[in-house]
């Protein structure tokens, strides 16, 4: 007689549990899978929002997540599958107003101003890497105090750098500085060269998202396509009766459908396991009375700020508090160079961000506290289709390198995204040029968002008044996790200790560090604890992030039969 199928109950729909349901997928036999989500759509916090083509240039914008380093190998992979591709984009930051800017496309007065801390910078990097366990609970302004950098650099440049690039917004002073090491070393998550001159050495390729609605949908159809697995989407699990149930099955659920339902009544469905691939906030409150202690203390260990975005056009506020565009009196001196080459280099590259300065990052720290921070996107300049690309992103239904179009029959979503046509929505707009010259819409027709850091904290230094109403598009508030050094020493170590425990298993990016791709690779470890294959066995650079996630969040090597040696 055959072993029927396990249960498996996933909470969740975004990045992490939609990466648990497909590895489950892949094993129909061995598995059934329901998924619930409180949303109508799955995604999470990977949303895409419509904006009238007819104003801005483009029918949407991704919204909340907005893309990824090309490092981001599980993502990618994923994506491409689906029928969907990232857009190679130049990752120009403006950081700073007046006498506090700089940026990683010319030299500025600060980064001369600050040249001997810079060249000491690297020194640091390399201590903190080798010696990654004692500093992973250093916090970064204790760091810059022990290597005795001055406090301007730190609140100035080190500070903006690293709220940007893991939105650790106003908790940057506190967060590990193992994080900051990463930005640079890591090459998982490395997203700058260090240079010691200019800081950042050059300007890197990021990849803008496609349009996340329709990759999340399609992903769905792919999954649901195959046998045992159902999306109760826009139902929400209330609460865990139990874990250790000797009736039906071990886990015990009671969820409703959400609001607009005609029936919101309560019901009770049993599984065998459970993955609990929501924020750490929610995956307590789930399970109410059914917590251990251990999982109070670790899952309560994670702290939440709330931020607000606000989506607009208002290019009055962005020239307040932002530099916009390329001014030769941000130039730092050429006599801040020792030599002809620099000098020559230095001509150069003001040369290039006289024609090419073009941001799509900024960051201001607020003059009454430098160490708290805004920040901002041009999205017009980050996302594709406001120069005319088609929601799929550059990828042709024909194209199967690399693992493109893997996932067949196509869903209509993708379909749908890979029409050419679709790219054309605003076009009339599109009066501008980008650095290549293709028509792009002009500077005043710009999309930009900026986000609102830590309410509770900094609310009272917010300038989100100055921003007009009418020129505002949308406004959306999230919970945000904080990377304070401290989830790093009773957070994340302690993770291995809880997963796996009473029939549960945890995903999502808050059990190490708020990243899309951490999210899909906890997603996939949650998975193979249960018995599934990693879907990308194999592939090398998918295979590093997952055995790392594996080991820190599990306490687990892979298999023995997925692996050469003890560990991989």
């Amino acid at each position: 007689m055959s072993t029927p199928p396990r249960r498996i109950c996933i909470v969740g729909a975004g990045a992490a549990g939609m990466s648990a349901a497909y590895a489950l997928s892949r094993h129909p036999r061995r598995f059934n899978v329901t998924v619930f989500d409180k949303q109508p759509v799955p995604g999470g916090m990977a949303t895409s929002v419509d904006i009238d083509p007819a104003k801005y240039g483009a029918s949407y914008i991704n919204d909340g997540v907005q893309g990824c380093s090309p490092a981001f190998a599980n993502t990618i992979r994923m994506f491409r599958m689906l029928g969907f591709e990232p857009t190679k984009v130049a990752m120009q930051i403006s950081f700073g107003k007046g006498e506090n800017f700089w940026s990683n496309v010319f030299p500025s007065e600060l980064v001369a101003h600050f040249k001997d801390d810079i060249a000491k910078f690297g020194t640091a990097l390399s201590t903190i890497k080798k010696l990654e366990p004692i500093f992973a609970v250093i916090p970064v302004h204790t760091m810059l105090s022990i290597f005795n950098f001055s406090t301007g650099f730190g609140e100035r440049m080190v500070y903006p750098l690293v709220a940007l690039f893991f939105g650790t917004g106003n908790q940057t002073p506190y967060i590990s500085s193992a994080i900051l090491e990463r930005v640079f070393m890591d090459p998982s998550m490395k997203l700058f060269e260090y240079d010691p001159k200019s800081l950042l050495a050059s300007i890197p390729t990021m990849l803008a998202f496609p349009k996340l609605h329709d990759v999340y949908q399609a992903w769905r159809s792919e999954i649901a396509s195959q046998d045992g697995v159902e999306f109760r989407l826009n139902h929400e699990v209330l609460r865990v009766i139990s874990r250790t149930s000797k009736n039906d099955g071990p886990v015990q659920v009671e969820y409703k459908a959400a609001g607009g339902s005609d029936d919101t009544t309560p019901k009770v469905a049993s599984f065998d396991e459970l993955i609990l691939a929501v924020d750490a906030d929610a995956a307590l409150k789930i399970l109410g009375k059914e917590t251990t202690w251990l999982e109070r203390r670790v899952l309560g260990g994670v702290k939440y700020l709330y931020d607000v975005t606000i989506t607009h056009n208002d290019m009055d506020y962005m020239n307040k508090y932002y530099e916009t565009v390329y001014k030769p009196e941000r130039n730092a001196p050429l006599s801040s160079a020792t030599t002809a080459e620099e000098r020559e280099e230095m001509s150069k590259n003001f040369e290039f961000a006289e024609r090419n300065f073009r941001p799509l990052y900024y960051t201001m720290q607020y003059s009454e506290d430098r160490s708290k921070i805004e920040m901002s996107f041009d999205l017009t300049h980050y996302q594709p289709q406001f120069r005319g690309e088609q929601p799929a992103g550059p990828i042709s239904p024909s194209d199967h390198t690399d693992h493109r179009n893997e996932c067949q029959p196509p869903s209509e979503y993708t379909k749908r995204a890979q029409d050419a046509e679709k790219g054309k929505a605003g076009e009339e707009v599109r009066t501008g040029k980008d650095s290549d010259g293709r028509p792009e819409p002009p500077l005043d027709k710009h999309v930009f968002q900026t986000i609102f850091l830590d309410r509770d904290g900094s609310k009272d230094l917010w300038t989100w008044g100055d921003i007009r109403e009418e020129k505002r598009i949308c406004e959306k508030w999230w919970k945000q996790q904080s990377h304070r050094w401290q989830h790093y020493a009773t957070v994340v170590p302690w993770m291995m200790f809880v997963n796996g425990k009473r029939n549960t298993h945890y995903a999502g990016a808050w059990s190490v560090l708020n990243m899309h791709e951490l999210a899909v690779t906890s997603g996939f470890a949650a998975a193979y604890q249960l018995g599934a294959q990693y879907p990308f066995h194999g592939d090398e650079d998918c295979e590093r992030l997952f055995r790392l996630y594996l080991g820190v969040s599990h306490g687990s090597r892979m298999r023995k039969e997925d692996r050469d040696g003890f560990l991989a």
